[in-house]
């Protein structure tokens, strides 16, 4: 009987050791199905970039087209890019990234933290201040202004993506062309604000869009410690407020720049002063509005904004 027991014992196991092996076998096959089939629908076949912000991500994936899949940080044009926070999904995606693009200037310090956060050596790192080597003691930040030069961005971030996947250089190469070539009207409406309206007084709530108005040839006259407080997120001195004030109830100023994505009761102030006094204001955000498809049309939205603000 013992002997019989331990038979059919032995026989058991063998069977229960056979169910768990092809238990295992069904689910290891079901689990490689779902990779497959997320590879398939999400892009992990793709080179993955991440930006800090949505305008950096917005070329990129222009650039990258069918390539590439592209993560942006900052995507909430309400949300203050200088205050934000990372959490642990930002983390995954800069740890899996093949290209990583941040803007640089202290106005992304979260992606540093990221970056250090998880060391990848097969990594490609592009920063827009080394890119466009902007240096200085307090340069201006918002480098997507600069029209002019955010070709040479776009040929670094081709540059990168050709590197990683030569074999669909030409592609790139391509996409950039077009690419650059669609900044023509922007440039044009510049040109043009610069033709007609050489050294016109304007002023903004902080520096935003200094670089399109340097390009235009426009006078800036808002008081700089007014607009370092701004973008600081620090009230204004007094004297620089009552200078401002002055700019608009005296009609010194033709245009108002409005920040509306960083608002504060001084801003707020600025802004009812000036639609008080019947001065045009012209609205820019700091980061691609979801209603603009493209950084392109976004840059000519504003830039042609502008130029009918200086006809009126």
């Amino acid at each position: 009987m013992a002997t019989a027991t331990a038979g059919k014992s032995s026989s058991d196991n063998a069977v229960r050791l056979a169910i768990a092996l092809g238990v295992v076998i069904i689910v290891a096959t079901a689990w490689l199905v779902v990779i497959a089939r997320r590879a398939t629908t999400t892009g992990h076949n793709r080179l993955e970039i991440v930006a800090g912000e949505n305008f950096w991500g917005n070329i990129a994936a222009q650039i990258g087209g069918a390539k590439v899949n592209v993560t942006s940080i900052i995507t909430d044009p309400n949300a203050d890019p200088h205050l934000y926070e990372s959490d642990a999904r930002d983390a995954s995606a800069v740890a899996t990234a093949g290209i990583v693009i941040e803007n640089g200037l202290g106005y992304d310090d979260f992606m540093a933290k990221l970056l250090a956060a998880a060391p990848n050596p097969k990594r490609t790192v592009l920063s827009a201040q080394n890119i466009l080597h902007v240096t200085g003691s307090d340069p201006n930040p918002h480098l997507w202004y600069d029209t002019s030069r955010v070709p040479t961005v776009a040929a670094a971030i081709e540059e990168a993506l050709a590197a990683k996947d030569p074999a669909d250089a030409a592609y790139f190469r391509a996409n950039l062309n077009r690419f650059d070539q669609s900044l023509t009207p922007i440039l044009s409406v510049i040109r043009q604000i610069k033709t007609r309206y050489p050294g016109a007084p304007v002023a903004y709530t902080e520096r935003v869009p200094g670089y399109l108005l340097a390009a235009a040839g426009l006078s800036v006259k808002t008081p700089p410690g007014f607009a370092a407080a701004i973008e600081d997120g620090t009230d204004p001195s007094p004297a620089d407020t009552l200078t401002f004030d002055s700019l608009i109830t005296a009609h010194r100023i033709k245009v108002l720049l409005y920040n509306a994505q960083t608002t504060s009761a001084a801003t707020q102030s600025i802004l009812n002063l000036a639609r008080a006094n019947g001065i045009p204001v012209v609205p820019v955000t700091e980061t691609l509005p979801k209603d603009d498809p493209t950084y392109q049309d976004w840059q000519l939205g504003q830039a042609q904004a502008l130029l009918s603000a200086l006809r009126n």
